[in-house]
């Protein structure tokens, strides 16, 4: 008895196979890259679906199958062959999710899946309830189980290579091998199929029949539908669980990324990505220890940055930032992948170089790091020029821990400062003592104020054309009680790294004004007073508060107060500076730019301000008597201050030549040794005595003939 395949069908299955094909692929990749619980759940929910699918198609084959006698089903059987469908399913699905895979063991895989799927169709084949029994071609029945045999290799080496990806070439390829494995799979189911023989006058038994071909056709569409539902939720699912798993593994990665910007953040200084203090003192302390072991030698090298402070004040913070992450490039370049360069904040830099033969090496690297950064950097469209103070200490000469050898590296750097700048020292025994100096240095500066050993000099500003002293400027002095008295430049560079200048700035301000108007209460001429404010005290928020108070507390009138401040101190912010200045001089205080020609500004910005007086700087004074060059930048200074309505002040006039040439160029005022030495209060209190006479014909009205700008402009408004 020959049977006829019904065309629709056979498509339909083979359709179905495909889909099978493609979920299994996919399947593959999701038991792999799931984990745990959700690995074993994929397991066994794949192979359910998978199971599911490929005895669908088997079923839908032989519904595909008409003969002339109606067919029945026993369904235990069926049930029998479902079960292996997904047994065989789920043994697929974990050996292609395997960690590796080889030959042998994938061709006894595929041995044993083979015998799996061609027991699932026979055991299939097994439940037509058919009298005489299906008998089936060797050759062909052979031919059946070797085909699954080679469908499983095919499959397996597919699943085990294609389970990685989701690009669209993936994709691709899968839907490729989907199409094969579909093929293939069918190819097996049909010539197992074909391997049928039924006998004449055959007849099935039982009660359910579904033999004619509407009744197949309707079984076999609701089997197909049932499968390519149950695959495409599979699918969904997957790709939905694809979807929830990147997710996660997004935010993870975020997470990831974020812990570890963290903790770069941690230990690297955010400006130069540079190591941090932190990093450093971790790096030094593997060091030592391995040194301990290995008696290798290293060297600690410490950077400061000369006169980064003026640049930064003068270009501002933005100039200063990128000034700071140029020479962490430049050291950088100097550097092997197995030192540390850290930045422990500010303008300090630590270079550990490790593995060194002696104080030689140490010596080279130092060298190159002077000549590197003594390059001139260009920053706001000019070349502005530093050098690097370095101090070195070395393991374990030096020390044998990372606190010591820190402080040795920096005692050394401090002596390199004093011996003259851009130059480098070894920490020397001798160096402990100028330490331990500068410790008990600084604590004395925080007693001084409250112990009352702090006192004002006072030093004559003389007018240059009439040789007439109408102001003083105001000088600390620090009676210290072991060191005697103390000159400003001994003490006031510590007091502003150490942030104890604004409080000494205060005494100051407050003290000159107590002076000046005892001297006009004992009836003396009225003298203008000087005072210097830092840069730090400069950018305080009260500022005009405290100066108001101090006058206020004197009872001294604004107009007998000048202030002088640095042009990189005004620099810093000028926007700022212009405001607050402009408020002092609304109010009569007299503002003046100190040591003018040491910053990185000129008078084209400095006329935002409004200023009276500019003081020429000492260094150009010095030898502008024998320098064509310091004449030259004096003669320019005087005449564009002049031009500008300013008052030009030569500072350090030591010498006859030197106040005639000023003399020749119009300077208005000087002071200096030259003149007289800054004097204490009862001194000047007796000089001002012995030039009574002199001072005798000048009226209230010469000495405040340089008011502040706007309070003569405020003065002109008020009504008469």
């Amino acid at each position: 008895m020959r049977g006829t395949y019904d065309p629709w069908l056979v498509g339909l299955s083979i359709l179905v196979a495909m889909l099978v094909s493609y979920t299994a692929l996919n399947l593959v990749s999701r038991v792999t890259t799931s984990r745990g619980l959700a690995a074993k759940a994929w397991l066994l929910g794949g192979g359910v679906a998978m199971g599911t699918g490929i005895w669908s198609m088997h079923f839908i084959g032989m519904l595909a199958l008409s003969l002339p006698i109606a067919l029945t089903y026993h369904v235990p059987t069926m049930l029998l062959s479902l079960l292996i469908a997904i047994a065989t399913s789920g043994f697929a699905l974990a050996i292609a999710s395997g960690t590796h895979i080889n030959w042998l063991r994938l061709s006894l895989s595929a041995i044993l899946m083979g015998c799996g799927v061609a027991s699932m169709h026979y055991s299939g084949m097994y439940a037509m309830q058919i009298v005489p029994m299906i008998t089936y071609d060797p050759l062909l029945f052979a031919a059946s189980i070797g085909i699954a045999m080679a469908a499983s290799f095919a499959a397996l080496w597919l699943a085990f290579h294609l389970r990685h990806g989701r690009t669209m070439t993936m994709v691709l390829m899968r839907v490729c091998a989907a199409v094969a494995m579909g093929l293939a799979i069918s190819g097996m189911h049909y010539t197992g199929m074909a391997a049928s023989r039924f006998a004449p006058g055959s007849y099935c038994i039982g009660a359910v029949a579904a033999g004619s071909s509407n009744g197949s056709g309707w079984l076999a569409v609701i089997a197909a539908v049932s499968a390519i539902g149950l695959l495409a939720i599979t699918l969904i699912t997957m790709v939905y669980d694809a979807h929830l798993e990147s997710k996660v593994k997004g935010h993870a990665q975020q997470l990831e990324r974020a812990n570890a910007q963290l903790q770069h953040l941690a230990l690297h200084d955010p400006l130069t990505g540079l190591a941090n203090r932190a990093l450093l003192e971790n790096n030094l302390k593997h060091t030592i220890e391995r040194a301990a072991v290995s008696g290798d030698k290293f060297a600690l090298l410490l950077i400061d940055l000369d006169r980064f402070k003026s640049i930064n004040d003068s270009l501002g913070h933005h100039a200063g930032d990128e000034l700071l992450k140029e020479v962490a490039n430049r050291l950088s370049g100097l550097t092997r992948h197995c030192d540390t360069l850290a930045r422990l904040g500010g303008d300090e830099f630590v270079l550990l170089v490790d593995g060194i033969a002696g104080a030689r090496d140490a010596e080279q690297i130092a060298g190159r790091m002077l000549v590197n950064i003594g390059q001139p950097f260009r920053l706001s469209s000019m070349d502005v020029h530093i050098s690097p103070c370095i101090g070195i200490s070395l393991y374990p000469r030096d020390g044998a821990d990372i606190e010591t050898l820190l402080i040795r590296a920096d005692a050394a750097m401090y002596h390199a400062k004093d011996a003259g700048r851009n130059t480098f020292r070894f920490f020397s025994a001798e160096m402990s003592a100028f330490a331990h100096e500068r410790l008990e240095l600084e604590s004395g500066l925080r007693r001084a104020l409250a112990a009352k050993e702090f006192e004002l000099h006072f030093q004559p500003k003389v007018e240059v054309a009439t040789n007439q002293t109408k102001s003083v400027e105001a000088l600390i002095r620090w009676r210290h009680p072991q060191r005697g008295l103390m000159r400003p430049d001994a003490f006031i560079p510590l007091a502003e790294e150490t942030g104890i200048i604004v409080e000494i700035g205060e005494w100051v301000l407050r003290e000159a004004c107590r002076h000046a108007r005892q001297w006009q209460l004992a009836g003396m001429m009225p003298l203008r007073i000087a005072v210097n404010l830092s840069a730090r005290q400069f950018r305080q928020k009260q500022l005009m508060e405290i100066v108001q108070s101090a006058l206020s507390d004197a009872d001294l009138a604004p107009q007998f107060l000048e202030l002088e401040l640095t042009e990189s101190a005004v620099m810093y912010d000028p926007e700022e500076s212009a405001r607050i200045l402009e408020q002092l001089s609304r109010i009569g205080v007299q503002i003046s730019i100190d040591d003018f020609g040491t910053g990185y500004s000129s008078l084209s910005h400095l006329k935002r301000f409004p200023l009276d007086k500019l003081k020429i700087d000492r260094s150009f004074i010095r030898d502008v008597t024998r320098s064509t060059e310091d004449a030259s930048i004096v003669r320019a200074v005087i005449s564009l201050a002049h031009s500008l309505k300013l008052k030009v002040i030569a500072e350090g006039v030591e010498s006859g030549d030197q106040l005639e040439f000023l003399r020749e160029l119009g300077c208005d005022q000087y002071q200096g040794y030259y003149f007289s030495p800054p004097l204490s209060a009862e001194e000047l209190s007796a000089w001002m005595e012995t030039r009574q006479l002199e001072l005798r014909g000048l009226t209230e009205a010469d000495v405040l003939k340089t008011h502040s700008r706007l309070s003569l402009y405020a003065l002109r408004l008020k009504p008469t």
